[in-house]
Parts: C-alpha cells; structure tokens; sequence
C-alpha cells in the first residue's frame, strides 16, 4: 500500500498541519481526509503544492508499506 507521509515531513519542516492546511487552500475536511491517508486518489496540482511548500520530491511524500 502507498501512504502519504506528509505529518513526518511537516515535523521535519517545524510546520504544522494548520499552517499547511492554510497553504493548500482546500477544505478543511479533504485536506484531513487526504493527510490521514483515507482518500483513493491524490490531485497531481496538489502533490506539486506539497513537494513546493515542504522542500521535497514526490519519492519523498509516499512510502509503500505492506499492508
């Protein structure tokens, strides 16, 4: 299973989820949804957003996990 790990990264980057909701400009209930890993799909436009806000690559946002 692929999993976003943006929570890591944002430790990482001494931010917060708020100030990272702020940053992606969605709904308050997509961006949870999206950052607890319990939506299908991912919008191209916002792994861009992501890897520009958190200083990253896409190989650095997903992690494969075996379950």
């Amino acid at each position: 299973m692929i999993k976003l790990d943006v929570l890591r990264l944002l430790e990482e980057n001494g931010r917060t989820k708020y100030w990272l909701y702020k940053q992606m400009g969605m709904s308050y209930q997509n961006f949870s949804k999206m950052i607890h890993n319990q939506t299908k799909s991912i919008r191209y436009e916002n792994i861009e957003t992501l890897c520009l806000l958190l200083h990253c690559t896409p190989n650095d946002l997903f992690q494969i996990t075996e379950e």
